[in-house]
């Protein structure tokens, strides 16, 4: 991580969970992180519980990544504070649990779209901008996905459906390789790389689906997850790491 030092890390949905876990490991690592949640307090409490020497890596910044005048503020600061982004880690999401096949299911499967979907597009494009004008093109950008971008999981009939959650991610599989062709297009040295987790214990989890996956699955950590993310980082700058998949050992799906 020795490149990164002392550069530009913005994370999403950094309030708890991977997003939490990736801003202590880059901030441990020397670099300058920007937090964004709704949840501003949170990063905040988790600034504080980090080593004197380290808390002046972390800053906390209100953003709901649904909102593009939210991201919009967001980079502007980033850029006029700490002088542009150089890392991007897109990690806000939620899963919506009605069966998608119901009725009066609307908002579920928007919030679910629009977070996960719409998030990622205003962060990308606002971190890609940043890193052609300000970083003479060279950046990284990380998008967390799941193992339900790869194959949608069947929980059978005693849990909730996962809605429009495992198109979500498909979809973001998708758009890994879209915006890889069109930062080769640019001609610019911006990496971008998905990580796709099995089950990680995490808010994002509903209670009815922790509760039984505690009992019977195991479940990978958030630090594990930000573990991969700096591996992916600290390739060397002309390896394109596309997509890493981790599971907890013993995992069914």
């Amino acid at each position: 991580m020795e490149r990164w030092c002392n550069k530009v890390a913005v994370v999403s949905g950094a309030s708890a969970g991977i997003g939490a876990a990736c801003c202590k490991a880059l901030a441990s690592a020397g670099m300058l992180v920007v937090g964004l949640a709704r949840r501003q307090e949170r990063i905040e409490k988790l600034k504080d519980e980090l080593p004197l020497a380290i808390q002046k890596n972390l800053h906390a910044r209100r953003c709901d990544v649904t909102k593009e005048e939210d991201v919009a503020n967001a980079f502007e600061w980033v850029q006029n504070e700490l002088g542009g982004c150089d890392v991007l880690v897109n990690n806000a999401g939620i899963i919506a649990t009605a069966l998608l096949s119901d009725r009066n299911n609307t908002k579920q499967i928007r919030d679910t779209i629009d977070t996960n979907l719409m998030g990622t597009v205003f962060c990308t494009r606002e971190a890609f901008h940043s890193m052609r004008t300000q970083k003479q093109g060279r950046g990284h950008i990380i998008i967390v996905n799941s193992v339900a971008g790869m194959q949608v999981p069947n929980l059978g009939p005693d849990l909730p459906s996962l809605n429009v959650y495992p198109a979500t991610k498909f979809a973001l599989r998708a758009m890994n390789e879209i915006y890889r062709q069109e930062f080769q297009r640019l001609k610019t040295q911006v990496r971008i790389t998905t990580i796709s987790p099995g089950i990680v214990n995490t808010d994002i989890l509903p209670s009815e689906i922790q509760t039984v996956v505690k009992q019977f699955m195991p479940m990978l950590k958030s630090e594990e997850v930000a573990d991969a993310i700096l591996w992916a980082l600290e390739t060397p700058p002309n390896v394109q790491v596309h997509n890493i998949t981790i599971k907890p050992m013993g995992e069914k799906f």
